[in-house]
């Protein structure tokens, strides 16, 4: 049996098509000896297949994985955050770029709608992008697309973000010749319309992007609160009088320390006591 090396960069039900070192592209069937080592085949995955029977053979072991949006090996997260209709998520923000640092993936914020603020309200969004900037998160608008195509060379990107928030469209201005489709918001229901029908990764230049339904939760209780409070980065070089300190009434809490002083965003902190809180 002869085995060649691939990627799959779609599913449509229990269709798996692969992308090919040779560049060629096979739509395979998964083996059945995965379901019963409880292994789903998962966009972003290095397989093995027989082009013979089209089915995938062998699945490399994974850098990373995430179920929703259900993709693996990723090297950046896109997380699309609309400021207004609807608007900004803090506490959404914050929990998807924790998933993303636990997972070992690089979180990037895309805002969109920004012509939709007035005066006021786009110089808080201005003070809320240096802060995340000051963190070490990368900060983009969906207006300057080439600044965000450079910084995306050579990697496999998923997108994520609240409903509505325009995810389809920024994939269509990162290349035109896609035209996913895309809704308006629904004025009724104060919420965006699902358009994404299934999971698929998009070659635009020198990167991958995957585009996947949008959602407005996301379960973290099978995370550690070791690994929710690891996962801000502007508590870990913070000095507490405790080294099990939770950072939530201690004395001496150096992070509440810094809160108290200006040092760190309230909207973060408060989130980050929100995750512990679900965690329990």
């Amino acid at each position: 049996m002869s085995l060649t090396t691939g990627s799959i960069i779609k599913i449509n039900s229990d269709i798996f098509t692969v992308k090919c070192k040779d560049s060629s592209i096979v739509d395979c069937k998964s083996r059945g000896k995965f379901r019963y080592s409880n292994l789903t085949p998962l966009v972003g995955d290095l397989v093995l297949i027989d082009k013979q029977k089209n089915t995938i053979e062998g699945i490399e072991e994974r850098k990373n994985y995430l179920l929703r949006p259900p993709v693996a090996n990723i090297d950046k997260s896109l997380i699309v955050t609309s400021v207004k209709s609807p608007d900004i998520n803090l506490t959404l923000l914050d929990k998807l770029i924790s998933i993303s640092v636990i997972n070992k993936i690089e979180p990037v914020i895309i805002f969109t709608k920004l012509d939709l603020l007035n005066k006021q309200e786009l110089k808080n969004i201005k003070k809320l992008k240096k802060y995340y900037q000051k963190i070490g998160i990368k900060v983009f608008d969906n207006i300057k697309i080439n600044k965000l195509k450079r910084s995306l060379k050579g990697s496999i990107v998923t997108l994520c973000g609240q409903t509505g928030a325009g995810k389809s469209s920024l994939i269509n201005k990162l290349n035109k010749e896609l035209n996913l489709e895309t809704n308006e918001i629904s004025k009724a229901l104060g919420r965006g319309i699902h358009t994404t029908r299934i999971v698929e990764l998009y070659e635009i230049l020198n990167f991958y992007v995957v585009d996947t339904p949008g959602f407005s939760s996301i379960d973290i209780s099978n995370y550690k609160e070791e690994e929710i409070k690891n996962s801000f980065y502007e508590f870990r070089n913070i000095k507490c009088k405790y080294n099990n300190c939770k950072h939530e009434k201690e004395t001496s809490c150096g992070i509440i320390e810094e809160l108290n002083k200006g040092k760190i965003l309230e909207s973060r902190y408060l989130n980050y006591l929100k995750f512990i809180k679900e965690l329990k």
